[in-house]
Parts: structure tokens; C-alpha cells; sequence
């Protein structure tokens, strides 16, 4: 069944019932439940969290109506626990909405400061500022984007850059800073008209350039970035756009999206083999990591947190387990290959299993011991060089 239709089926009216049939590992015959239909909490803000005493890490999926009360609520309980330093993590996060994303930037900025404008060809231009009243103006901060960092994210990521507010980390936004306007007809279709242009405080257009028959240039955008090794090189990003500046004359690029003041590559692929690459392609890491939760759900889930948990793992010898589970499946066993690649099962591996019985946190935890770019995050704010300077 195709998974629209199995949403089709699933969602009805909030106090409705629908009946599913379970099938559960290890068990023959299908387990029938009657589930009563309610509303569902989409989370924005899904994972916050302490690393050591004094950085707080926020991890925003998008900007959705509720995310700015979600980060305040975030805030204040890392402001409890001690937080001196914080960490937004804003990779992936493909936008949402622009209000949402201007109030959230407004509590790191003081009164005044321009956030974004929008301006159009038949659009006037129309700014937007800081009012001064947000609680955490002086918190050292860094902010984590990459190439799926869109819209609304670009918005924040720009903000906090062109004011020199905090550092951005990671590689360069996806480039996406259209206004658009729909205009609603009476048979109930929409069509949504481009009307104007997102801009950061220098005078950067966030929209990557889109040339008239360029369509298909235009769409393989992020493999042409792959190609040519932008996302292995600093050097290969291309700065061929105007030259704008921050509000202490640093020099930053437009030509579409928010390029990092920090560069980290995307991760060495040098430990990639066919037979790890076979193993995440047919969903084979994923079901052995459902598996071995579901048979040991009840030990796992008495470990609590992310570190005894992946201590236990550790003594479990799950990739032999795994190189197992994978030649039932008809996935050959490669042994030079398993333990060029080890590394990255285990990580895969562990943080399936760290996900599946625990929180986003936890996940997010467990990757971010070995994230380059968090670390580098970690260490810029621990050296007190959070706050951009002058080269």
C-alpha cells in the first residue's frame, strides 16, 4: 500500500476509531487494536539539552506557529540548569514561517537593528526590526546551517551574521528568499505569485539567481555544489557575487544563501564502501536497529540516557550481530569492508537503536559527540569567539 493511501486510512475526525491490524517481530498472527483518532502535537523545537555545565543545545526542524513559544519554554529551562553559552542547530530546517523566525531572532538582538526587508519590482521595500525586548541580547551564541537550511532559516542565520551577533558554522543555505502571494479562485484552487525578495541587513538577496532557461541548472543546483566539491572545500564555494558588509565591516558574499563564517566539511567519505552503502540503501541497518529494539525494549529502556545506553551497546557486538542479520537478508558478508566502514554502523547502528527507545535529544545527543560541526561550535564558544571580529 502506497504511504498516501495508508494516510488516506489513518486520519478521520478527532474522536473517530479506526482499527489496526499489528504485525509484530517474532510473532506469527496479526494483532488487532482499535485506536481513537485525536489531535496530533507537531513539535518544532524537538530536541534542547545541556552539553556540560555551560552550552545549551536547541535544535529547531522548522518555524512552525508554535516555535517561538516552544524556544522560550526551551530557554528557560536551560537558563535553570546553568546555561552560560548556546548552540541553535538550524541544519535541515527547510523554513516555515518568516514572522515566527523574526520574533526568534529579535530575542539575541538590541533595539534597532534591522532583521530583514523584503523588496519587489512592484513591491516597496518593508523592514523589520528589533524592538529591544528580548531577554537574551547578551548570550554568547552560535548558530549550526548547511544546504538544507532554507527560507525562514536563512532569515535567522543572516540576521545574527550581518549584526555580528554570534558565529555561523557549517556549510552554505540553500538559497531560498521568495515573498510570495496567493491569490485564491473560486473553485478552490491557489495559485502563489512571486512578488518580492528576502534581504539580509547588509543588502544580500537570500534567493540563489535564477537566469531565463537555466530551469534544469537552476533544480540540480545542490549536485552541481556536490560535484565540484563544495561541500568537501572552502575553496570550491563560489564568491563570485556583490560584496556587502556587517555591521563592523566584515566582508560577506551574496549570490544566494548564507555562506558560514565558519566552514566544516561535509563528512569524510573515505570510510564509505559498497557494503555500508548497500546496507543503509536497502533499509537493512534500519530493520536490524527496529529489531533489536523491539526484542530488547525492556532492558533498553531501563538505561534511561543516551550515554548508558550506548555504553551497553558498545559490550553488545552488534555489528557482528548485524553482518548476521544482513547475510539472512541476502546482503553478502564483506569483512574488510565491515571494518573499514565500522565506524559508521556503529554510529548508524547505536543511534537507531538510541532513537527508537529514546528522544530526538537522546538521538541528537549521541551524534553530536562525534559531529565536527558541533564540536567546532563547542570550541568556538569556549574560547569566548562566539562575537565576529575584524580579520
Amino acid at each position: 500500500m502506497e504511504s498516501d493511501n495508508v494516510m488516506k486510512r489513518l486520519k478521520g475526525p478527532k474522536g473517530s476509531k479506526v482499527k489496526l491490524g499489528i504485525k509484530r517481530h517474532g510473532t506469527q498472527d496479526l494483532q488487532y487494536f482499535t485506536v481513537v483518532r485525536g489531535d496530533i502535537p507537531v513539535v518544532s523545537v524537538d530536541a534542547y539539552y545541556m552539553m556540560g555545565d555551560r552550552t545549551g543545545y536547541l535544535h529547531v526542524k522548522n518555524f512552525g506557529e508554535q516555535t517561538y513559544a516552544e524556544m522560550l519554554v526551551a530557554l528557560a529551562e536551560l537558563n535553570m540548569e546553568g546555561m552560560k553559552q548556546l548552540i541553535i542547530d538550524l541544519r535541515g530546517n527547510r523554513g516555515g514561517y518568516m514572522h515566527i523566525a523574526i520574533q526568534m531572532v529579535n530575542e539575541f538582538l538590541p533595539a534597532g537593528k534591522l532583521i530583514v526587508y523584503t523588496e519587489g519590482r512592484k513591491s516597496p521595500r518593508e523592514e523589520f526590526n528589533s524592538d529591544g525586548r528580548g531577554t537574551f541580547q547578551e548570550l554568547p551564541i552560535v548558530v549550526l546551517v548547511d544546504e538544507g537550511s532554507a527560507s525562514a532559516s536563512e532569515i535567522f542565520a543572516g540576521a545574527i551574521q550581518d549584526n555580528d551577533r554570534g558565529t555561523i558554522v557549517g556549510r552554505r543555505t540553500f538559497g531560498k528568499g521568495l515573498v510570495q502571494q496567493p491569490m485564491e479562485f473560486r473553485d478552490g484552487s491557489i495559485v502563489r505569485l512571486t512578488v518580492a525578495r528576502y534581504y539580509t541587513p547588509s543588502g544580500r538577496c537570500i534567493q540563489k539567481p535564477y537566469e531565463k532557461g537555466h530551469g534544469e541548472e537552476y533544480e540540480n543546483d545542490l549536485i552541481a555544489r556536490y560535484e565540484r566539491g563544495e561541500f568537501f572545500s572552502q575553496d570550491s564555494i563560489h564568491q563570485d557575487g556583490e560584496q556587502y558588509k556587517t555591521s563592523i565591516g566584515r566582508i560577506v558574499y551574496g549570490g544566494g544563501g548564507i555562506t558560514p563564517d565558519i566552514f566544516v566539511p561535509y563528512e569524510d567519505t573515505t570510510a564509505v564502501t559498497s557494503y555500508y552503502r548497500e546496507a543503509v540503501l536497502t533499509g537493512l541497518i534500519r530493520q536490524f536497529a527496529f529489531a533489536y529494539s523491539d526484542e530488547n525494549r525492556a532492558k533498553l529502556t531501563a538505561l534511561r540516557t543516551a550515554d548508558k545506553l550506548e555504553q551497553y551497546l558498545r559490550r553488545e557486538n552488534l555489528l557482528e550481530k548485524f553482518a548476521q542479520f544482513a547475510e539472512k537478508h541476502q546482503l553478502r558478508r564483506r569483512n574488510l569492508m565491515l571494518q573499514k566502514s565500522r565506524r559508521l554502523f556503529e554510529r548508524n547502528i547505536y543511534g537507531s537503536i538510541i532513537y527508537n527507545i529514546g528522544e530526538m535529544k537522546d538521538y541528537l545527543q549521541f551524534l553530536g559527540e562525534d559531529d565536527p560541526v558541533v564540536i567546532k561550535a563547542q570550541e568556538i564558544l569556549d574560547n569566548g569567539q562566539s562575537y565576529p571580529t575584524l580579520p
